[in-house]
């Protein structure tokens, strides 16, 4: 189904596309398609209609904008590494943000009316849209309601960066669902060299926020199933860490399209694009032979951004100074895109500069070519190839490579490669078998390898052949996703919740369960029950659950062990769906101990090491361990003297282990430490998506500091009137509502402003 607009300017009518792709009115279902009408309930609504009882519209007329009266057109510029270099212009530090008039919004077919005067007219087409709910400064934990359907959520996260890093940290505690890690440039190093260029420590923070970022990146490894990194040389980088110690890491190198990067000897010529291809084939070709006096000799090729510590200039200067390498081969630099050297930003126009005049100093005119521009999308792979028919050498010699993708790409063509033994080269070489390592500061041996190659015809056709197999074998797209993936359902199949037939609970519990639409949870001291205030409402709310509509479904949470809910429940005759207990750690079906919820508790055990943290809180004398039935395996309660809690006092003696667990602090007495995934929240959040429950459709109910996690929105929050100060300051969240009666009574009223009852 597709929805859009059509009809004369002005008057166009909403439409859809259904399945015979036929055109439907939608005029009787919604006015237009426009910000207030594209929302969840709009969309659902449609998605239930009889599109065959819709009149149809003649699929001749006109197609209209996409939405009418958007408030406003925000663009941003120069977006693509691409589109800024193929208009010469730099790439941006920020995003550049610009706004238009939204009259330019308009049909697909309409016409584009010309400025009187233009002599330069271009266009691009790069929409796209996020149909949700209307939202500024959202949380990171409520990010996905605004762009999914509740009930929608990811099997698996996989972030990079540090701040995509934090997100993914918080979003897998939201969605109870794994996540994997790549961090790429790391604060920590990042930070070390800034203040080697110069930079104060203060002046390096407030650019770029180090403390902020290296705390997301701690956290990542803390959290994360895994740390993927493209070498193992990577790995070293995250050593100085604190969590180094605590993170699993899988090195996986990136791939290449290899029906792009595809061995010299191959020429598909079949179909219209093939016919392009040959063109850009020979104006590759062109572009590099016009500076050449010989074009028949082999090709010294290097191509990289105008960048210092790619150490072009020293190729250049090793190329310059041996003759007999210049009767041996041409040399063929590829160093950006440039139009106008003046107009380069500083660094590359010097980089540039001192390439062009090393050329004039050791005078290489019709032996080096250094060309203006070239298609970076499409014409990258026709260079390699070009080098590889003239029995050529692909020249790497950074001082330092992390990866070196361009040894990949060179080897999947067929092209040989002499490359810095520096980084990530040193790894792929081995491996690929195409080519050699060298010292990126020995002029010697750079061009000692060079030659070996160049003079050995049966040493370059075995390189050759070596990066075509190696690199479709060992670097493909295709062979990085296996392996990811593996990596992927072994992580995910150890939380993977059970199916019903395989959970030892009373099939009368899981038949309600999966039928539910709404979800009643509650705490139990001082929410359901209040015996010190007589237990207000306690019978009300009994008689409301035993004849509350179908589709509602009740359940405990307490702070309370399986035996004391279970008491509670006894004696009060509750009949409850589901029991969470001992502050989200255990999950029950049923009265009955072996009704738990076992996928919960093999979740829990993820980096949670219950007797080193009791052994680290000892010297902290005002927390003493409760009984051994106040107790489990994945919740460490303590009696606290409220005077002297102190949470940055845990953390010191928890150290690096602080970022696994969670701290809850209640009725000025309690404390528990419990792992990091561990809490009533969580645990609504994994029950609702494991029977498929929407979160706006769960009410919650509580009156301490260890229900406040059970507040989370879409939540629906319902606070009783004898609630602790704790909670004093969630009174302004507009899904939650304070309630004046206490207890069950406040229970109850909450439910009546909710409409449940």
């Amino acid at each position: 189904m597709k929805l859009l607009r059509i009809g004369n300017v002005g008057s166009e009518k909403p439409a859809l596309i259904d399945n015979e792709n036929k055109y439907r009115d939608l005029s009787s279902i919604i006015k237009d398609l426009n910000p207030d009408s594209l929302n969840f309930e709009t969309l659902e609504k449609i998605k239930t209609i009889d599109t065959s009882k819709l009149p149809v519209l003649d699929s001749n007329l006109r197609i209209g904008a996409c939405v009418s009266k958007p408030s406003k057109f925000i663009g941003i510029g120069l977006n693509f590494k691409d589109h800024a270099e193929e208009q010469n212009l730099p790439i941006p530090k920020e995003p550049i943000i610009f706004s238009k008039f939204t009259s330019c919004i308009t049909g697909p077919n309409d016409p584009i009316i010309v400025p009187k005067g233009s002599n330069h007219t271009d266009w691009e087409v790069e929409l796209g849209f996020v149909i949700g709910k209307k939202a500024i400064n959202v949380s990171v934990e409520n990010a996905l309601d605004h762009i999914k359907e509740y009930k929608i959520q990811p099997d698996w996260i996989h972030s990079h960066y540090g701040d995509a890093g934090y997100a993914a940290s918080r979003l897998s505690v939201r969605l109870n669902v794994p996540f994997a890690h790549t961090g790429h440039s790391l604060g920590l190093a990042k930070k070390e060299k800034m203040l080697a260029s110069g930079m104060t420590e203060e002046e390096a923070e407030e650019r770029f926020k180090f403390k902020q970022r290296i705390s997301a990146e701690e956290n990542a490894l803390a959290l994360s199933e895994f740390i993927v990194t493209s070498t193992y040389l990577e790995i070293a980088d995250w050593e100085q860490y604190e969590n180094y110690d605590k993170a699993q890491f899988h090195v996986q190198p990136p791939g290449i399209d290899i029906q792009k990067f595809t061995p010299y000897y191959i020429k598909r010529f079949q179909e219209e694009e093939d016919y392009i291809q040959l063109q850009r084939r020979y104006w590759v070709g062109q572009n590099i032979e016009k500076f050449l006096t010989n074009p028949n000799k082999p090709v010294i090729m290097a191509l990289s951004r105008p960048d210092r510590r790619k150490n072009l200039h020293f190729l250049i200067e090793a190329y310059g100074e041996d003759k007999e390498l210049q009767a041996l081969a041409n040399m063929a630099i590829f160093a950006g895109i440039r139009k106008d050297i003046n107009t380069m930003p500083e660094q590359e126009k010097e980089v540039l500069t001192e390439l062009l005049l090393l050329m004039d100093k050791y005078d290489l005119y019709g032996k080096m070519a250094i060309p203006k521009r070239h298609d970076i999308e499409n014409e990258v792979a026709l260079i390699y190839q070009y080098c590889a028919n003239k029995r050529g050498v692909f020249a790497n010699i950074c001082l330092h490579e992390n990866f070196g993708l361009t040894t990949i790409e060179a080897g999947g063509t067929g092209l040989p490669v002499v490359i810095t033994k520096n980084g990530g080269p040193s790894e792929i070489v081995p491996r690929m078998k195409n080519g050699l390592l060298v010292d990126p500061m020995d002029k010697a041996d750079i061009t000692r390898s060079i030659k070996k190659i160049l003079t050995n015809e049966e040493r370059w056709r075995q390189f050759s052949d070596n990066g075509i197999l190696n690199t479709k074998k060992h670097y493909s797209w295709d062979a990085h996703i296996e392996v990811y993936v593996s990596w992927i359902q072994e992580s995910i199949s150890r939380s993977e919740p059970k199916t019903a037939k395989e959970l030892n609970a009373p099939k009368e519990h899981i038949k309600h369960l999966k039928e539910s639409k709404s979800l009643i949870i509650s705490d139990i001291d001082g929410t359901l029950i209040a015996p010190e205030h007589g237990d207000p409402g306690i019978k009300e709310l009994k008689h409301y659950l035993q004849n509350r509509e179908s589709g509602i479904s009740f359940a405990l949470s307490s702070g309370r062990n399986f035996d004391l809910v279970k008491e509670v429940v006894d004696d009060y005759k509750l009949d409850v769906d589901f029991i969470v207990c001992s502050v989200g750690t255990q999950i029950y079906y049923d009265t009955d101990l072996n009704s738990i919820d076992e996928d919960w508790s093999a979740y829990l055990d993820f980096k949670w090491d219950r007797e080193k943290i009791v052994d680290s809180l000892k010297s902290l004398h005002w927390l003493d361990l409760q009984e051994e039935n106040a107790q489990n395996p994945h919740k460490i309660s303590y009696y606290c003297d409220p005077k002297k809690y102190d949470e940055e006092k845990i953390k010191s003696r928890l150290g690096n282990d602080w970022y696994h667990i969670n701290v809850i602090a209640s009725h000025n007495k309690f404390v528990d430490i419990l792992p990091k995934r561990a809490s009533k929240g969580n645990a609504i959040l994994y029950l609702c998506h494991k029977w498929g429950l929407q979160l706006n459709k769960v009410y919650a109910c509580g009156d301490s500091g260890n229900d406040m996690d059970m507040f989370r929105e879409p939540i629906n929050g319902i606070v009783v009137g004898n609630a602790s100060e704790e909670l004093s300051h969630l009174r302004t969240r507009k899904k939650l509502y304070v309630a004046k009666k206490y207890a069950a009574a406040g229970i109850l009223e909450g439910l009546e402003h909710f409409k449940l009852k």
